[in-house]
């Protein structure tokens, strides 16, 4: 049996700071508050009321369309890991005792990378959210479009945004909320589709991802694609410890119900 380590080094300062600690802080380090990575169903527990959530679409998961080299394994190695059978987990919860459509990204499973699955989960979910009129939270993460779903995975953007769109005209609530990192894809289109953006400290938030952009070879601003620029030239509206995350989606949803 493999030996559980009994602490964790922090990505960003190297900290070592002990596993109880790391997990009662929200996997946020306690000395440079760096926002670590959450799964899926850790950000639900995070954000919603206990044992209130009902899961949608859990039997959609992708195929290998294309027959792309090793993306079968990749699939059935992830599925395995993060107990999700596609890179979204999607449904309805309480969020402070209000009905609220939830979809939240998961990182852990092909990197978060938006493909034909996580498009049909976003759009069913503004669909459900939009006749039953509940307000919407998604949770982004995402390393950017699915190379190995080529068109399929693009035309997500279109569908996606297309559903925001008919979700806005009703004057129905969305919350967006961003997490580290959002590329790509999902930036362009669901992502940055909301009435109210939130981002986490230092979340890292773009189109062109660190190696398109490293190709450039330009000098780049300080804090370029983090959310602490991003609100500061307007791109997003408020930055949020992820303690506090679910206080202000509740007040949030309770100002606009």
């Amino acid at each position: 049996m493999p030996e559980i380590s009994e602490t964790i080094s922090c990505r960003n300062c190297d900290t070592q700071i002990p596993t109880q600690t790391f997990s009662k802080n929200l996997k946020v380090c306690p000395h440079c508050d760096y926002h670590h990575y959450m799964s899926a169903y850790e950000r639900l527990s995070l954000i919603v009321d206990q044992d209130t959530f009902e899961e949608y679409d859990a039997n959609l998961y992708s195929i290998d369309s294309l027959e792309f080299p090793e993306y079968p394994e990749k699939l059935e190695r992830d599925v395995a890991k993060t107990g999700l059978r596609s890179e979204m987990l999607s449904g309805i919860a309480e969020i402070g005792g209000y009905r609220t459509a939830i979809a939240i990204g998961d990182v852990g499973f092909i990197g978060g990378t938006c493909g034909s699955v996580i498009g049909e989960k976003v759009t069913r979910c503004i669909e459900r959210a939009l006749e039953n009129r509940l307000p919407l939270v998604v949770v982004s993460v995402s390393g950017g479009m699915r190379m190995q779903e080529g068109t399929l995975a693009l035309m997500q953007m279109a569908k996606t945004a297309t559903a925001c769109a008919e979700y806005a005209k009703e004057g129905v609530f969305y919350i967006s909320v961003v997490t580290d990192p959002t590329f790509g894809g999902a930036t362009a289109s669901y992502t940055s589709l909301g009435d109210v953006i939130i981002a986490e400290p230092g979340a890292r938030i773009g189109f062109a991802g660190p190696l398109a952009v490293a190709s450039l070879r330009e000098e780049l601003p300080e804090n370029f694609q983090k959310a602490e620029s991003l609100l500061a030239h307007g791109f997003i509206d408020t930055i949020v410890h992820r303690a506090d995350m679910r206080q202000l989606l509740t007040d949030l949803i309770d100002f606009a119900s």
